[in-house]
């Protein structure tokens, strides 16, 4: 299984970096795993509607040309859908055994996603609605990617 995390922005913290790259670390025997990072378009604080469509678009373009046509994607949304850790280790299983072994999860910038991307995901997950920063969202992604190959392996991680 081939899983991808598409993030825009490069990551600044290093306590985010260290966090990711000893979960990639711990991945590495079971799957191969990828964390791809595209620029952010770089805008004023303060953008009108208009301006904000412009950014998600760009950024969105930017996401697109990193994924192939076999990929199953899954875009991280706040409208998305909800799964406990089970559920995701159970959806990543199915998808490995019935559908694909190239697994993507985007992740938008500060402002989102692009209808573009939004379009081109097969589902739309949720990690709840409190608002996140979409750095942070990796790391915790990451972990629940691993997570999920935890649980099915049926071995002590998940408890």
């Amino acid at each position: 299984m081939f899983i991808q995390i598409i993030g825009v922005g490069k990551l600044k913290e290093k306590y985010l970096v260290l966090g990711i790259q000893e979960y990639a670390k711990r991945l590495n025997p079971y799957i191969k795993f990828q964390m791809v990072e595209v620029a952010d378009e770089k805008a004023p604080d303060t953008l009108s509607e208009a301006e904000v469509s412009i950014v998600k678009e760009r950024e969105g373009e930017r996401i697109l040309a990193h994924i192939k046509s076999e990929a199953h994607v899954v875009a991280l949304a706040i409208g998305g859908q909800l799964w406990s850790s089970e559920e995701l280790a159970a959806e990543i299983d199915k998808l490995g055994t019935y559908g694909t072994s190239h697994v993507v999860f985007v992740i938008g910038g500060s402002h989102g996603l692009s209808d573009a991307v939004l379009r081109r995901a097969q589902q739309k997950l949720s990690f709840g609605r409190m608002t996140l920063p979409h750095q942070l969202m990796r790391l915790v992604l990451t972990e629940q990617v691993y997570r999920a190959v935890k649980i099915n392996r049926g071995e002590p991680y998940h408890k």
